[in-house]
C-alpha cells in the first residue's frame, strides 16, 4: 500500500555528510526508484504506470526531456523518472478539506518538500480576497472570476500568461492562441530561465534555436564534450547515450567545476556488467572555474587555427560567413588570461586540444552551467565557432547539443509561447483563425516579474510550473506577485506559488501525463517534442486523481469561451472535444507539421525539419552559418569571496524536491548546505560543518542574504561554491541577467560568508 503523506515538515538543520560517490544508477538507483514508488503509488499501480513511461503506447516521462531510441527497453524510465511519475500518480490526495484545514499563512511556513507530498488536487479552490484559505470553487465560477479581473484591466498587456515545460503542443498551442486574440504577447516560459541563452545564440549563429543532433549522431560521435552539465542527476537515461557511444569508441570530455558521479562511472541497471561494474564515461575531466568556459573554447579555437590543416577550409568558404574577424579575435588569445579565467593547468588544455584534433565527429552538449552567466550568448556562440572550424555541423556524429531540461519546453516554444514571435508565425496564425495578432513584444520571465512589482500587470495566470520557487530573487518576486490582482496556476499538486498570491486566487487542478484523458469526442492524447525535435504521442492510462480535473487543453478552451464570448470565432468547444482539430489548425500554422495528424499516428512519431543538420542550409541573417567576435568575459572575484554555482540535488527535479538526500554528493537529510573546497574554506575560516550565512553581492548594493548553511568541505573548482536552488534564488538579484537572452545568471554570484546566528 501506498502510505500516508508527511504530517510535519521534517528537520532540516542538521545535515549529515559522508563521502560522494563515483558512480551512477546501478542497484542503488533501482532499490531507491522502487521505493518511492511503492511509498507514493503501493505495488499495482506502480507496475502499471512504470512499464508505460516512455513506451510508444505509453505516456512521455514528465521529467526531462532527453530523447528515447527506436528500439525501447521494457523499464524505459530513470530514477528521477520513476520519482516524477511516483509524484504525479500518487494516491495521496489534497481534497477542500485539507485548504479548511490549512490557512495560506500555514502553507506559506511549509517547506516545498512538505507542500510536494501532500498528493494530487482534486477540485478548483478560490482564495477571495481578505481571505485567509481557499475555498472550493465550481469551475463556471472559477473561469467567471478570471473573466471579471481580465475584462477590467485597462490594457490587455496588463495580464501575463506564464507556460511550464511539461504543458503539451496541444495546450501550449491553445493558450498562445488565446493570449493573442485577448490582445497581447506577455507568454513567459520556463525557457526564459534556462536555454533562451542557447536559442538566442543558435538562432544568430545556425539559424536553428535548437539542437542540430540525435541519438544516432552522439552514438557515433568521435569525442563528445559536456560543458556545464551534470547527466547522472539531471538527465540520467543520456547516460546509456554516452555508454554507447564509448562502445563505438569515442571519447569524452567533460568541462565542469564540479566531478560528478553520472560521469566518472556508469552502472547501467539494464545489463548485468552495468550492475556489477558499470563503465567509465570520463576520458578528461576539465574541472573549469565558473564561467570560464568562454575563455576555454577561444583558446582552443586559437590553437586549432595555429595547427596545419585543422580548419575545413572547404566548409568554411561554403558554409561560413565572418571568419575573417573572428580569426582576427581567436589570435589574440591569451594563455595567461585563459588559465586564469578557467583555473585550468597548460596540460590539461593541450591534453584537451589533442582530443579535438584527433576527432573527426565532435558534438558539444551543454546545459545551465553555460546557459545562467551574464556572458551565456558569446559563450554559446564561442562554442558554436569551435564546431563551425572544423565542420561539426550538419555532418553525422556532430554537432550542437543544448540538453533541455523539461519534457515539452522545446515543443511549447515551437507552438508560440515566446514573448517575441517571429512575424511570419502571426502572419500565418492570423491568416489561419481570422484574427490580428498583437505585434509589439510582451514580457519575459524576468520583465514579467518588473512589472508586477511596479503595478504594470495586474492578473497572473500559470500553466503548471512553480513560478516563484523557480524565479530569481525571491523577496522582490513574492512581493511582486503579492502586488497582482489576481493570481492563477493550473496544477497537479501543491507548491510554494500557491502560498504567494495575490489578492485574489485560483488553483485549477489538471490532469497529468499519466491520467486518462476521456472528452466529448473520446479518448483524447496529447503530443510533445523532446531535445532533439522528434515529436511523439502521450497516452496516460490511470484513472483521473477525482472527477473534478479538466485537461489544459479544456481548460484553456473553457477559459478563452469565457473570457472572449461571441466575439472570438474560434471553434475552442471543438478543439475542447477534439484534440485532432487542434493539430489540424497546428499543421497549417507551424512549419514541419504538415500532415500532423496522420504522422503522429506512427509509433514514435516524427522528426522536425533542421536545415543545419539535414542539408547544411543555415536560415540566418547572411543566409550562412555565422562566426562571431565577442570580446572574452569572466566573472571577477573580490578578495575574500567566491563564486556560487546554483544547482539541484539528487532528490529534485527543477523546484520538486522528491526528498532530502543527495546521494551521489554524500548529502542526507536536509538542503541547507554549501559546497566549498577545502583550501578555500580554511583560507576564509569556515569549518566543516559550520554553519554560515551566504550574503551575495552586486553592483545594487542590496544585501541578499541566505541564512543558515552548514559548510561542506568538497572537491569543487578554487575560487567556487555551488548550493541547491531554490533555497539560494533569494541571491540572484532580478536585474543580474545574461545579455541578449536576459536569463537570470544563477550560476555566477558573488558571495561573502558570514557567521550564522
Amino acid at each position: 500500500m501506498a502510505s500516508k503523506p508527511p504530517a510535519g515538515d521534517p528537520v532540516q538543520d542538521a545535515p549529515r555528510v559522508g563521502p560522494a560517490q563515483h558512480s551512477a544508477a546501478g542497484l542503488p538507483a533501482v532499490a531507491h526508484s522502487l521505493r518511492v514508488a511503492r511509498q507514493q503509488m503501493g505495488l499495482r499501480r506502480t507496475a502499471q504506470t512504470l512499464l508505460k513511461v516512455s513506451q510508444k503506447d505509453g505516456f512521455d516521462c514528465p521529467g526531462c526531456a532527453w530523447p528515447e531510441g527506436d528500439e525501447r527497453h521494457t523499464a524505459e524510465f530513470c530514477e528521477n523518472g520513476a520519482k516524477a511519475v511516483a509524484e504525479e500518480a500518487t494516491l495521496r490526495r489534497v481534497t477542500p478539506d485539507f485548504f479548511a484545514a490549512h490557512p495560506v499563512s500555514d502553507l506559506a511556513g511549509r517547506s516545498g518538500y512538505w507542500l510536494g507530498q501532500q498528493g494530487r488536487i482534486t477540485q478548483p479552490v478560490y482564495l477571495p480576497e481578505g481571505a485567509d484559505r481557499y475555498e472550493a470553487v465550481t469551475w463556471e465560477r472559477a473561469f467567471e472570476i478570471i473573466a471579471e479581473e481580465l475584462g477590467a484591466l485597462a490594457s490587455p498587456d496588463e495580464a501575463v500568461f506564464y507556460t511550464s515545460g511539461r504543458t503539451s503542443n496541444e495546450a501550449a498551442f491553445l493558450l498562445q492562441l488565446f493570449a493573442r486574440e485577448f490582445g497581447t504577447n506577455n507568454l513567459p516560459d520556463c525557457s526564459n530561465m534556462c536555454h533562451e541563452s542557447s536559442g538566442s545564440a543558435l538562432t544568430e549563429t545556425i539559424g536553428v534555436g535548437k539542437g542540430s543532433v540525435s541519438l544516432e549522431d552522439l552514438h557515433h560521435a568521435d569525442l563528445i564534450i559536456i560543458a556545464g552539465q551534470n547527466p547522472g542527476t539531471n538527465h540520467p537515461r543520456m547516460l546509456s547515450a554516452l555508454e554507447q557511444a564509448k562502445s563505438a569508441g569515442a571519447k569524452i570530455i567533460s568541462v565542469n567545476p564540479l566531478p560528478e558521479a553520472g560521469l566518472e562511472r556508469f552502472k547501467n541497471p539494464q545489463t548485468p556488467h552495468g550492475m556489477l561494474k558499470g563503465t567509465a564515461l570520463n576520458d578528461l575531466f576539465l574541472q573549469i572555474r565558473i564561467g570560464g568556459d568562454q575563455a576555454l573554447f577561444r583558446l582552443l579555437n586559437k590553437l586549432i587555427l595555429e595547427t596545419e590543416g585543422a580548419v575545413d577550409e572547404a566548409f568554411v568558404a561554403e558554409h561560413t560567413h565572418g571568419y575573417e574577424e573572428f580569426a582576427a579575435a581567436a589570435a589574440e588569445a591569451d594563455w595567461d588570461e585563459t588559465l586564469t579565467a578557467t583555473g585550468l593547468d597548460r596540460a590539461a588544455v593541450e591534453e584537451a586540444l589533442a582530443m579535438v584534433l584527433a576527432s573527426q565527429r565532435t558534438v558539444v552538449c551543454w546545459a545551465m552551467g553555460l546557459t545562467q552567466h551574464k556572458h551565456s550568448v558569446p559563450t554559446i556562440r564561442e562554442v558554436v565557432n569551435f564546431l563551425l572550424l572544423r565542420g561539426n555541423i550538419g555532418r553525422p556524429g556532430a554537432g550542437v547539443c543544448p540538453v533541455r531540461g523539461h519534457s515539452n519546453v522545446q515543443g511549447d516554444r515551437t507552438m508560440g509561447i515566446f514573448e517575441r514571435p517571429a512575424p511570419a508565425f502571426l502572419d500565418a496564425l492570423d491568416k489561419e483563425f481570422g484574427i490580428t495578432s498583437p505585434r509589439h513584444h510582451g514580457y519575459d520571465v524576468v520583465r514579467a516579474i518588473r512589472a508586477l512589482r511596479d503595478g504594470d500587470a495586474k492578473v497572473f495566470l500559470a500553466m503548471g510550473g512553480n513560478f516563484v520557487a523557480a524565479t530569481p530573487d525571491t523577496d522582490v518576486t513574492e512581493a511582486a506577485m503579492r502586488n497582482a490582482r489576481l493570481t492563477v496556476h493550473v496544477s497537479t499538486k501543491l507548491n510554494r506559488s500557491h502560498a504567494v498570491t495575490g489578492a485574489r486566487a485560483l488553483i485549477l487542478p489538471t490532469l497529468g501525463r499519466t491520467d486518462k484523458d476521456v472528452q466529448a469526442g473520446g479518448k483524447q492524447f496529447v503530443t510533445v517534442e523532446d531535445s532533439m525535435s522528434k515529436v511523439h504521442a502521450s497516452r496516460g492510462n490511470l484513472t483521473p486523481a477525482s472527477p473534478h480535473l479538466l485537461s489544459e487543453p479544456a481548460i484553456v478552451a473553457r477559459l478563452a469561451r469565457s473570457v472572449l464570448g461571441p466575439r472570438s470565432a474560434t471553434p475552442w468547444e471543438e478543439f475542447e472535444k477534439d484534440y485532432a482539430t487542434i493539430r489540424d489548425r497546428i499543421s497549417r500554422v507551424v512549419p514541419g507539421f504538415e500532415n500532423f495528424n496522420a504522422r503522429i499516428a506512427h509509433p514514435g512519431g516524427f522528426t522536425l525539419p533542421h536545415g543545419p543538420r539535414d542539408s547544411r542550409r543555415f536560415p540566418t541573417a547572411t543566409g550562412k552559418a555565422n562566426f562571431t567576435a565577442a570580446p572574452v568575459e569572466f566573472p571577477e572575484l573580490p578578495e575574500g569571496r567566491l563564486l556560487l554555482q546554483t544547482l539541484r540535488s539528487h532528490d529534485q527535479y527543477n523546484t520538486t524536491i522528491y526528498g532530502l538526500d543527495d546521494r551521489y554528493r554524500g548529502i542526507k537529510g536536509g538542503r541547507r548546505v554549501v559546497l566549498v573546497h577545502p583550501d578555500d574554506a580554511t583560507a576564509l575560516g569556515l569549518a566543516d560543518g559550520s554553519y554560515t550565512d551566504l550574503v551575495s553581492e552586486w553592483k545594487d548594493g542590496v544585501e541578499r542574504r541566505a541564512p543558515g548553511f552548514r559548510v561542506v568541505h568538497y572537491p569543487t573548482a578554487r575560487g567556487c561554491a555551488a548550493a541547491y536552488y531554490p533555497e539560494t534564488n533569494v541571491l540572484v538579484p532580478l536585474d543580474s541577467t545574461a545579455d541578449t537572452s536576459n536569463t537570470p545568471a544563477s550560476k555566477s554570484v558573488v558571495v561573502r560568508f558570514e557567521p550564522a546566528d
